[in-house]
């Protein structure tokens, strides 16, 4: 009797540890901005970039070698925000080999990844490249270059010294606060080469000017006395056995330089975004008569504010649906123009107080004569004011017309990442 009470107790045990541990499985919702608290964090190396489907791979750093760590798969969330330099930026934006910082998630639904689904626990499994390696939290809220991640967190890198023969050599480096006294950080010790782009004011320099100007020696080694800089940070294989160290693509020398690159992107970036469109999602939907209807969205965030203040009360705009890799889903032979709903702003509101990363906190009420299939609560769509370009999407950035989509017309499917 008392052994059947023991197993009767184990096994509620059992019970109450699994249903705890399936509760700490988080996936976001359609319609809900997750919390970044919940997103889990690692760096790595952009490896691969589809950019079309809002994608890619990154070899994840853990504390194996990073050169055995096979570049695992990774989509953006529809609303996911990416930084490079600083200022927002598309995929296509940022080199093959920069080191980034990734917040990510499970799949919000497994079914429609455009990338493969890992079991939920993957990231305490160890592989050639050392645990961590494989996250199965591989759908992106937010991915930052390292000078954007120390202009967000309030960091700069400090140079202590630097080694250099034929022109490339090494740097040792400490990350830490831009203001205040006293951190202890670590030290690390990074490479660099001729190729390596140095930014002062408006000018771009290269090694041979520090040289020339005496700030770096020609040989040998030499103190910076922990001059502050902001520093790109790139991955290369590297001489000597040595496991894992990485590889500065730009150091930029004061703020000038940084505000200078960071308004280079954001111009780019603003160009971008009038081309294809605002993402955002849909609140709601109000029905009237013979095609009617009045749509509440929310813009996406991370964005110029002067793209947002293209939405304005009363002026003319077009609403398209779009896939979970923002993709336009009715683009006719014309581009969205042609299949989207026409109408006008009637509203623009913008919340007060905190925002989720992710959403822009400012709604539009959009009042349409013939709404299309794609305008449903929840769903993903494209909106442009009247007065952005109306130009041609080339065709692998939308989705193909007729309707019986599947997963494998919507984007290449997830078998084209390789099993490693």
């Amino acid at each position: 009797m008392n052994r059947f009470l023991v197993l009767g107790a184990l096994f509620l045990i059992f019970g109450l540890c699994t249903a705890h541990a399936e509760e700490e499985v988080f996936r976001p919702e359609a319609g809900k901005f997750p919390p970044l608290e919940k997103a889990h964090a690692y760096r790595g190396e952009l490896a691969f970039v589809d950019h079309a489907n809002r994608r890619g791979s990154i070899r994840v750093q853990s504390t194996g070698i990073f050169r055995f760590s096979p570049p695992r798969p990774f989509a953006m969330l529809p609303y996911g925000a990416i930084h490079y330099h600083g200022a927002p930026a598309d995929l296509r934006d940022i080199p093959i080999g920069t080191m980034l910082y990734v917040r990510a998630f499970l799949p919000p639904d497994p079914q429609t990844s455009a990338v493969p689904v890992l079991p939920v626990n993957n990231r305490a499994k160890a592989d050639s490249g050392g645990p961590g390696t494989a996250p199965a939290e591989n759908h992106v809220l937010l991915l930052e270059d390292e000078p954007s991640r120390c202009h967000r967190e309030g960091l700069v890198w400090k140079l202590k010294e630097v080694d250099i023969k034929n022109r490339d050599g090494t740097i040792v480096a400490s990350c830490e606060p831009k203001h205040g006294a006293g951190h202890n950080a670590d030290e690390e010790t990074l490479t660099f080469d001729a190729a390596t782009r140095v930014w002062r004011g408006r000018e771009t320099l290269q090694i041979e000017n520090l040289i020339a100007e005496g700030a770096w020696p020609a040989s040998g080694k030499k103190s910076l006395g922990g001059q502050a800089v902001l520093l790109g940070i790139t991955w290369k294989p590297t001489l000597g056995g040595v496991f894992t160290r990485f590889h500065i693509s730009d150091i930029w020398l004061d703020d000038s330089a940084m505000q200078t690159a960071m308004h280079h992107q954001n111009e780019v970036h603003k160009a971008f975004i009038r081309s294809r469109w605002m993402p955002a999602w849909i609140d709601t939907v109000e029905y009237g008569k013979f095609g009617r209807a009045i749509v509440t969205a929310t813009l996406f965030g991370g964005m110029d504010p002067s793209l947002y203040a293209d939405f304005k009360k009363g002026f003319p705009a077009l609403m398209n649906g779009v896939e979970n890799t923002l993709k336009h889903t009715e683009g006719g032979t014309a581009g969205p123009s042609q299949m989207a709903a026409r109408g006008t702003i009637r509203e623009v509101t913008k919340t007060d107080g905190n925002v989720p990363l992710g959403s822009s906190g400012i709604q539009i009420r959009f009042e349409t004569d013939l709404i299309t299939e794609g305008l449903r609560p929840t769903r993903l769509v494209r909106v442009r004011p009247a007065e952005w370009p109306d130009v041609h999407l080339p065709r692998e950035e939308y989705v193909g017309d007729g309707a019986g989509f599947t997963i494998e017309q919507r984007f290449p499917t997830p078998a084209i990442f390789p099993k490693y």
